[in-house]
């Protein structure tokens, strides 16, 4: 039930968002929109109540508990930057908008890439909460291994992510020579977007 529980809100999670853009960019019914984004979280906090009502119930922690964990720990780390990233391509594609900046070259892309590793970071404090939670509240009788095997998991995802944004910080790719000017007007629309 709980795996099932797990896709039904990943597929929730992308209904709300096309209803929501759809809504606000087809449909001309921004407030509507918004507040059908809105309703997201709400996947996530009946997955959790489901997953500590399953461990509550006598159910065993296993690899079903973990995936909970991980998904609830990705929305609260990258729940926000993805609607944000397909509200600005929505806007653009479906509502004349500017194109959203891209940071591909340079300093820019490392630092895009380290801001994407607190989100990672985020996601794994999250995740390793919950799962330290479950460890807790299913007690010493349990076997708890899966959910310490998804803990090393989090931290191995975090680690991966570190590596590849000091390999752009070490390593920045550089813009080609007809590319230079666009990626600084990127860098210029990115760091504006972040003073808002």
């Amino acid at each position: 039930m709980l795996v099932a529980l797990i896709i039904a809100c990943e597929v929730g999670f992308w209904v709300l968002l096309a209803g929501g853009l759809a809504l606000r960019y087809l449909a001309g019914m921004p407030r509507l929109g918004a507040a059908v984004l809105l309703c997201e979280p709400l996947l996530e906090l009946a997955l959790l109540v489901v997953s500590f009502a399953d461990l509550k119930n006598g159910g065993e922690p296993s690899w079903r508990h973990g995936l909970a964990a991980f998904y609830i720990g990705y929305t609260v780390g990258y729940g926000h930057y993805t609607v944000k990233w397909l509200d600005r391509h929505a806007a653009h594609r479906l509502a004349g908008g500017p194109k959203p900046p891209g940071t591909k070259y340079g300093k820019a892309r490392a630092v895009h890439e380290w801001k994407l590793w607190t989100r990672t970071l985020a996601a794994a404090v999250v995740a390793l909460g919950l799962l330290q939670a479950g460890i807790w509240y299913a007690g010493d009788a349990a076997d708890t291994s899966g959910l310490q095997a998804w803990q090393f998991a989090a931290l191995r995802v975090l680690g991966i992510q570190a590596l590849i944004a000091a390999t752009y910080s070490i390593w920045p790719r550089k813009a080609p020579a007809g590319a230079q000017a666009d990626a600084g007007a990127d860098e210029d629309a990115e760091l504006a977007g972040t003073k808002r």
